[in-house]
């Protein structure tokens, strides 16, 4: 592995990779630690939901991951010489400013759920948000000893139905329910009340997410924060294709600019569905490129439905700064969501059973029941070997030996 560059410097040479945890993803425990794990890996900016709890968890990850980069004594041959305590990823934070899949909720009421139905909710939910009449996972999210607010306890469904803060909007319950039971809350995000809560305590760059047609909204959002925008390192504005996408671009550049800081463009091909399969990547990609040919100011950086091809496809394409003539436009970087996070499921799974069995204990020793990553070394490497495979590819692409599999048709 190599020495991690400046975050910053990854744009400008095409490296560029974003963990996004979700907008509407507020489980503590886990996004610690999967920002834990995507850190050490090398990840250069770690995107999370506007919440203050949730940029706490982040942060705390973030200053965990540097004291084990420099901790060499402790970690041996396995230390990650990749990070710095001084390079950390830039910490972003999600905003709207108007309806968006990225901000909302499932919710049904289980009791009506007839005790014969297969669950195919239950099945398709990527992030293990609905469960019916389980103890273990009662016993988890009502157990404040890995619960870090107050907020995740009372929205615990100990009955049955979607635990909310896992919840992160993907939709995909919605259509499979045989008696559509299923529905989606949104909801938009109040800058005005978020700014002094989050965007003041150390967050370094924010994502807007908008659609085409929504100007006034842009500008009464961009109004809000403009005030803390000197102190931020990066503006990403995330906007889904649409008629007109280019002018609105446009538009939205001439309402922020001038700007202190790297303006990214995300092109959301297809949102939060990088998990599916290998045909999702195809729409951010092709979206990437419109964008590219407008030639606006600032980055492209993909998103909506990135996983393991995507890199591959973008090289075969030649969009990359590796792979293109001088001076011609690349694809800066890539953000991965769903894929990202499913990838490290089966090591999230083992740290609860775990951390399941020590809470057991605790009842007879007294010793508090962690979910902390950290504390179990061979989950800690195990999982930064996966997010390590994720962002390789783009960001150490000559250390990488790419599997054959792992090819775009």
């Amino acid at each position: 592995m190599n020495d991690l560059k400046c975050p910053l410097n990854s744009l400008t040479e095409g490296q560029w990779f974003k963990l996004i945890c979700g907008a509407s993803f507020q489980h503590l425990p886990a996004v610690r630690n999967i920002t834990l794990a995507y850190t050490l890996a090398g990840a250069d900016c770690i995107d999370v939901a506007a919440d203050p709890a949730v940029v706490a968890a982040a942060k705390e990850a973030l200053q965990v991951a540097g004291n084990i980069a420099d901790d060499a004594d402790k970690w041996g041959d396995r230390r990650p010489s990749i990070l710095r305590k001084n390079n950390l990823p830039l910490l972003m934070v999600s905003l709207n400013d108007g309806e968006d899949p990225h901000f909302r909720k499932a919710q049904f009421d289980a009791n009506l759920c007839p005790a014969d139905c297969p669950r195919p909710c239950e099945q398709i939910c990527p992030a293990q948000a609905i469960v019916f009449d389980n103890p273990k996972e009662e016993l988890r999210i009502n157990n404040p000893r890995t619960v870090n607010s107050q907020s995740s306890i009372e929205n615990s469904v100990p009955g049955g139905g979607v635990i909310e803060e896992r919840c992160y909007g993907c939709g995909r319950c919605v259509p499979v329910c045989p008696l559509g039971l299923i529905t989606t809350r949104s909801y938009v995000s109040t800058p005005t009340a978020i700014a002094p809560t989050v965007l003041s305590k150390g967050v370094d760059a924010v994502e807007i997410h908008t659609c085409v047609g929504r100007l006034s909204d842009f500008k009464r959002l961009w109004s809000s924060i403009s005030p803390w925008v000197d102190s931020l390192k990066a503006i990403a504005i995330s906007c889904p294709d649409g008629p007109d996408l280019i002018d609105y671009l446009w538009a939205m550049y001439e309402t922020i600019s001038p700007l202190p800081c790297a303006l990214i463009w995300q092109t959301d091909g297809r949102p939060m569905s990088g998990d599916i399969g290998i045909g999702t990547t195809h729409a951010t990609v092709k979206l990437g490129q419109k964008v590219l040919a407008a030639g606006l100011p600032g980055y492209v950086q993909l998103a909506g439905g990135t996983n393991h091809h995507t890199v591959a496809k973008l090289k075969a394409m030649g969009l990359l700064k590796s792979s293109v003539a001088s001076r011609h436009p690349y694809i800066a970087g890539v953000a991965y969501g769903s894929y990202a996070r499913v990838q490290l499921t089966s090591i999230l799974e083992q740290l609860e059973e775990r951390s399941d069995r020590l809470f057991q204990e605790s009842e007879v020793s007294g010793v508090a029941s962690p979910l902390r990553l950290e504390d179990f070394p061979d989950l800690l490497w195990q999982a930064v070997d996966l997010a390590y495979s994720l962002v390789a590819p783009l960001k150490f692409p000559v250390q990488y030996k790419c599997n054959t599999n792992n090819t775009v048709p």
